[in-house]
């Protein structure tokens, strides 16, 4: 700071051409002005006031470079957070991918089961039916027999009250047993 302050006091030598007075005359302004510049820049020096100021600066710089630090160590913490978010983002898509596809499998197998279960219940009906059918035939065809047979009983014997001979007793049983097969049919 010296050497500023000397090599400052030898560079004014334009202002020796300035004035009428002498240069180091207090009548000259330039002079005076050199000379209050210096004092002052001395002051400044005996105080040190430029090594509080760059004390100053050096604390701004390690205050700046702290908070650098401390936006670096956020922002790896950040991006290890949204790692952390896409791994777990993926996971729960394949998890959800996973629950699904067994969704549609599940789906798929209660589907065929609920369709055997009906092709099943469908067939027990069927079957169901066609045994009432067969069993009401079957009634049926029984009540039909007995009936011919409480009919040709009722022929004959009423036949055998007329007293009837035994040929035309004979032809009239066989077109009551006739009668019943076409009732039958």
């Amino acid at each position: 700071m010296k050497k500023l302050t000397i090599l400052a006091a030898v560079s004014a030598t334009p202002a020796f051409a300035a004035s009428d007075y002498p240069f180091f005359s207090l009548r000259n302004t330039d002079f005076i002005v050199t000379l209050g510049f210096l004092v002052f820049v001395g002051i400044l020096v005996y105080f040190r006031v430029p090594q509080l100021i760059g004390g100053l600066l050096d604390k701004r710089a390690a205050s700046i470079r702290s908070d650098l630090e401390e936006a670096k160590r956020l922002r790896e913490e950040a991006q290890e957070i949204y790692a952390n978010y896409e791994r777990r983002q993926r996971e729960v898509k394949t998890q959800a991918d996973e629950i699904v596809a067994n969704a549609r499998r599940e789906a798929t197998a209660q589907a065929e089961k609920a369709k055997a279960d009906l092709a099943r219940s469908i067939e027990r009906r069927l079957q169901t039916a066609q045994d009432q059918i067969a069993s009401a035939e079957s009634d049926a065809v029984r009540a039909v027999r007995n009936r011919a047979v409480q009919t040709a009983i009722a022929a004959a014997s009423g036949l055998l009250a007329k007293g009837a001979s035994a040929s035309d007793r004979s032809a009239s049983i066989d077109r009551a047993i006739d009668e019943a097969a076409q009732r039958l049919h």
